[in-house]
């Protein structure tokens, strides 16, 4: 496995990043387990998970499982740098109990003291802000995390679904206190959804935030949907946002141009979506969620992949990027 540092900080994480989101919905606790001992096995240290993830009347469920396998011990909390979120609505499916969600100064001290519990830790080394809470102030908002750090319940703050805006405000804001602001900026970027390059990224870059990708398959079109289809597979590119893309014609076109260009090079499709990621600037590294054992094994073949510039340039003539902003929508 290759590391590198997330963001401007001193903290070495791992190019890859364990998703955790199928733990419980789709992947049972003992399978769960498994998965997390083999991405260690592989050198994987960085596992992002999230308060709300369980879904429905189980949210949390996913952090508990994470907890019990920390709590087999094995020096597996001290392998791993550890990254939650806090933002959504914890009360299931009803409405949120006034002050049970967002980023108020209440709200993160309770949700932080949650996670922590359900994670069967007593720190956090990511916390990370799930979406961006128009209400609440940046001065409320830093203050609250200073204390936590200052108590030793966690270590850095992050982003995710900020424009690049609200990455420039927050860390303004945090400047103005001396605090260290967000270190990292998880967001939606792949091959097919480009859009972060035009602002989110150069901000990030600007700010010194590590980019950590979510969804770099696409919801699995990336990951060879149509062989699959035509192979009569199933799985994640049997429906969602893959089988919308691919009932397009033109988008579908620019999906077998993609499968093709991976077969003239004799590369797996998904393992090519990871390994351009990892050539992007500003980006520390993709979160991968396998369900079974053997998509880690895929995922870290993509970390030793070197793509030359012809595949290179291939790829962005088959998808190409929105270009940074202003030039990309002024002229």
């Amino acid at each position: 496995m290759k590391y590198t540092q997330l963001g401007r900080t001193g903290l070495k994480v791992s190019r890859l990043v364990l998703g955790t989101m199928n733990f419980g919905p789709f992947t049972d606790e003992a399978d769960a387990h498994l998965i997390m001992d083999a991405a260690l096995d592989e050198g994987i240290n960085f596992f992002d998970t999230a308060n709300v993830y369980g879904w429905g009347e189980n949210k949390g469920r996913t952090e508990e499982i994470i907890g019990t396998w920390f709590a087999q011990g094995g020096e597996r909390r001290d392998k791993v740098v550890l990254a939650t979120k806090v933002n959504g609505n914890m009360a299931g499916d009803g409405p949120a109990w006034p002050n049970h969600d967002k980023l108020s100064a209440v709200n993160i001290r309770r949700a932080v003291d949650a996670s922590l519990k359900r994670l069967q830790t007593d720190y956090i080394d990511l916390y990370q802000f799930h979406h961006v809470d128009r209400d609440t102030p940046w001065e409320e908002i830093w203050q609250a995390i200073d204390v936590l750090v200052q108590q030793g319940k966690i270590l850095y703050a992050g982003s995710s679904n900020f424009a690049g805006w609200h990455i420039a405000q927050a860390n303004e804001a945090a400047a103005r206190r001396n605090s260290l602001g967000l270190v990292s900026e998880q967001c939606l970027y792949n091959l097919a959804e480009r859009r972060a390059e035009m602002e989110v990224i150069p901000a990030a870059q600007g700010y010194g935030l590590g980019v950590i990708p979510w969804s770099p398959l696409h919801g699995g079109l990336l990951g060879g949907a149509i062989r699959k289809e035509r192979e009569g597979g199933s799985g994640r590119s049997a429906g969602g946002r893959a089988a919308e893309v691919l009932a397009d014609p033109a988008q579908r076109a620019q999906i077998q141009a993609y499968e093709d260009l991976a077969d003239k090079h004799g590369l797996a499709p998904g393992e090519l979506a990871l390994a351009w990621l990892l050539t992007r600037p500003g980006v520390t590294g993709p979160i991968v969620g396998p369900r079974v054992r053997e998509q880690i094994d895929s995922a870290v073949r993509a970390v030793e992949l070197d793509l030359g510039e012809d595949v290179l340039s291939a790829l962005d003539e088959i998808f190409p990027g929105p270009g940074q902003s202003p030039e990309a929508f002024a002229w």
